[in-house]
């Protein structure tokens, strides 16, 4: 499937963080009833017009770029490697950016209309968001996460809807969506997991959005 044209807008932002990092939202063209925010913006941005095609419930999407560097990137969505990095983009992600979108968009919804959405690292980055900011995020949207970031000894009181998602042929990827399946099910969040034919990085990641989004918003 390639992206959908799309009848929503597209805006794009840079800021201050990091020397000049961008944010790019898909804005419905209907009002939101949901917000889907996401690592690796440059990438799920541009999904909005599946969501559409899908008749998914109108959504807006707001995508933070991933760092250039890919070492960079993985310290910033995984929390276990480099702790002030991780900090800094953790503020920028939920405090500068959902800021941000109230001011420029006027949006504003209660966290079980807010969702955080990653794939691979950036799978990392929605789990790690969702479990230190359930306040937040509501929802979790997890496609074929990596082993940087692993369930934690003892997990939060609070633990939001969490949908994962991972690839017949990528079963590094596929163990750790198992292994996070386990541990969120044990601390009686409400999980759903989906196995899809498929590797890494493919498609199956943008055409599982609009069922995950369907499954945390519809009817």
């Amino acid at each position: 499937m390639h992206d959908q044209a799309a009848a929503g807008e597209v805006v794009t932002e840079t800021f201050d963080y990091d020397g000049g990092r961008q944010v790019t939202v898909y804005v419905p063209p209907d009002p939101p009833e949901a917000v889907v925010f996401a690592g690796d913006g440059q990438l799920i941005s541009r999904w909005g017009g599946v969501l559409e095609a899908a008749g998914a419930p109108s959504t807006m999407i707001v995508g933070v770029h991933r760092a250039g560097d890919e070492t960079l990137r993985l310290h910033e969505y995984s929390p276990g490697f480099d702790q002030e990095r991780f900090a800094a983009h953790e503020r920028f992600f939920v405090v500068d950016v959902r800021r941000w979108v109230r001011s420029r968009f006027g949006v504003v919804l209660a966290a079980e209309r807010t969702a955080v959405f990653g794939v691979s690292a950036g799978g990392e980055l929605a789990l790690a968001m969702g479990l230190r900011h359930p306040d937040v995020f509501g929802v979790v949207f997890c496609a074929s996460p990596g082993a940087g970031f692993r369930p934690p000894g003892v997990m939060p009181g609070s633990i939001p809807r969490t949908y994962l998602v991972a690839g017949t042929q990528e079963p590094f990827f596929l163990e750790n969506a198992t292994r996070w399946v386990v541990a969120l099910r044990d601390a009686g969040a409400e999980v759903v997991m989906t196995e899809r034919a498929g590797s890494h990085g493919g498609a199956f990641w943008r055409e599982e959005l609009p069922l995950m989004v369907a499954w945390a918003f519809g009817p």
